[in-house]
């Protein structure tokens, strides 16, 4: 049997504890979103994840498939800080995984959202990306994800704090909170001292076909049906886990852990899971769920109800789970919701004077602030300067595994990425997106992560002047990509009948000819934004090229200037000091 290494804790110093805690409170912004195939376009399942980190670089992650002799190990790796954690043992067989979806289609997403912090337990093995990544290597189908994140804490301690993943396949879309319980020292017989709050509590609950949800680092499940044996079910009714009706799962101590910690008294039915071991405040409205509504408002009528609730004014009428929109949602509905800055609202990030000369929608950290004593906060939207990488997953059920699921995959800011298609399938990650091709201290000019952030800090400058020609590359490319997918469905189609293997290396070669694409047109795109809006100003352009005078000297640039509200703020502030006279 292999070592336990969460539960034997020999000496843990109150200095290691404090320094553990303070880790576990510099929790990671994301944001997911979550379709169901009833709610598509084409009957697709979508899961969306914005990794929104200061120290993500932005890289596609893959790990082949294989076979493992007994007694091989895995190390467990901190999402949040690369320590080493301790180790799991490796099944006889592990699947592919090309950044967050696996050979099986199925797909994961995470967003912190943090809880009771007296419920951290410094001694789990199994942090949230850990689980992520090993319920990737290990599962044909979400609901088998489900188990074997819930397997892992119950062995070997769950090493974060609360978190909320979703969980794709090509026909369910799940959403799972989990929080760890606590470290409560009790010492063996044999002198050993162990954690007698092993383990986590968590909840599942399946997204009904037709349906769209999404988390931003709150708590978002309040109540749920108990066990029945049929619908609802506990981890005591594993063998039950396949039967189709199954909607709910949780561990069976959910309710009893928060009555013992006195998080909970009423009556089991009106058990609220957010309310126990995350309770709202104004910031998981106003900063986390406010962005789960703008998604909701795009789709379905209605949202106005929840207005005051996501804008920190009302915090008891709580957004429901799931929302059924109103119509059917498209690949580039996703993209786009991806890059929402609360524009059409009252809310938008462009038009106050926190966005700079040049209405950009982004605010630079800290996010909570203070002034002459008071305090504030800057809005925080889907779209933030901090993005590592985000992705949109796709499973498709009516092609193979190999061809059905797809991840597009972007790098740095959502709405001046290009979310370009790497199957699942893939054998190979293009260079300009392989893990290792520089980091986030080391430079690397064939990176796409770097090559991104170099243009997007053009756009930050002058947002509004270059934003067009950004979106028209972007638009161009995505658009192309989703038409070139169609057709390599259909030629990879054609070729797995003949041979699973061909397959593949034709997908392969399309996912990788795409991602070397989006770079070199990236590079392209930021060579011409520094010719076009060199020292502030705008190059005339005629015919597709930048204009000349007929001596063939350039030709005099434009010189927009500031627009009016800034002019407005600056007299204010400045009264007459740069009035000039008439």
């Amino acid at each position: 049997m292999p070592q336990k290494e969460n539960i034997i804790v020999k000496h843990i110093k109150p200095l290691t504890l404090i320094a553990l805690l303070a880790a576990f409170n510099a929790a990671q912004a994301c944001t997911n979103f979550l379709i169901t195939k009833g709610a598509t376009v084409d009957g697709s399942n979508f899961i969306s994840y914005c990794a929104d980190s200061h120290i993500r670089y932005g890289e596609l992650y893959f790990t082949p498939a294989a076979d493992w002799p007994a007694g091989s190990m895995r190390v467990c790796y901190d999402r949040g800080t690369n320590r080493p954690r301790g180790s799991v043992p490796q099944p006889s067989h592990t699947y592919q995984v090309v950044g967050y979806i696996n050979e099986n289609q199925v797909a994961l997403g995470e967003t912190t959202f943090g809880g009771r912090e007296e419920l951290i337990d410094p001694t789990g093995i199994v942090d949230y990306g850990s689980l992520m990544f090993i319920a990737l290597e290990r599962s044909t189908s979400a609901r088998e994800a489900i188990k074997v994140m819930a397997d892992l804490v119950e062995e070997y301690g769950y090493g974060s704090d609360g978190e909320s993943f979703s969980i794709s396949d090509a026909n369910e879309v799940w959403y799972m909170e989990i929080m760890p319980k606590g470290y409560t020292p009790q010492v063996t017989k044999t002198g050993d001292t162990i954690n007698a709050d092993h383990g986590a509590v968590w909840v599942a609950i399946r997204i009904p076909d037709g349906y769209v949800s999404g988390h931003a680092n709150a708590a978002r499940i309040t109540t749920f049906p108990l066990r029945d044996g049929k619908t609802s079910i506990t981890d005591k009714d594993w063998k039950k886990l396949y039967n189709e009706q199954v909607e709910v799962i949780y561990k069976h101590d959910v309710i009893d852990f928060a009555r013992r910690k006195g998080y909970f008294s009423g009556k089991d039915k009106d058990f609220d899971f957010s309310a126990a071991y995350a309770p709202v405040d104004f910031s998981a409205a106003r900063i986390c769920d406010l962005r789960v509504w703008t998604m909701f408002n795009k789709v379905c009528d209605g949202m106005d109800e929840y207005w005051d609730y996501v804008t920190g004014k009302d915090l008891t009428h709580r957004m429901p789970l799931y929302v059924k929109p109103d119509r059917k949602i498209s690949l580039s509905d996703m993209m786009g919701f991806q890059r929402d800055h609360f524009q059409g609202t009252e809310l938008d990030k462009t038009q106050d004077v926190g966005g700079n000369p040049f209405g950009s929608p982004f605010r630079y950290n800290p996010l909570y602030w203070e002034y002459d004593g008071q305090p504030y906060f800057n809005e925080r939207s889907i779209e933030v300067v901090q993005t590592g990488f985000s992705f949109i997953a796709q499973s498709r059920s009516w092609l193979p595994n190999p061809i059905g699921g797809i991840i597009w995959f972007g790098v740095d800011d959502t709405n001046s990425t290009v979310y370009t298609p790497f199957y699942c399938s893939i054998t190979e990650v293009p260079i300009e997106y392989r893990v290792g091709n520089g980091d986030m201290l080391t430079y690397s000019d064939n990176a796409a992560f770097w090559v991104f952030n170099r243009l997007a800090h053009f756009k930050y400058l002058f947002y509004n002047r270059v934003i067009g020609d950004i979106q028209a590359v972007q638009n161009e490319l995505e658009s192309g990509y989703q038409e070139q997918v169609n057709y390599a469905d259909n030629r990879a189609l054609g070729l797995y009948e003949q041979d699973p293997h061909m397959a593949i290396a034709y997908l392969t070669d399309f996912s990788n000819q795409a991602g070397h694409n989006t770079v070199a047109t990236w590079k392209e795109l930021d060579n011409y934004l520094l010719v076009k809006y060199l020292d502030s100003n705008v190059k005339q352009e005629e015919n597709g090229e930048f204009k000349r005078n007929g001596y063939g000297y350039p030709a005099r640039p434009m010189q927009p200037g500031y627009p009016d509200t800034w002019k407005k703020a600056v007299i204010e502030q400045t009264g007459d000091r740069f009035r000039r006279p008439k």
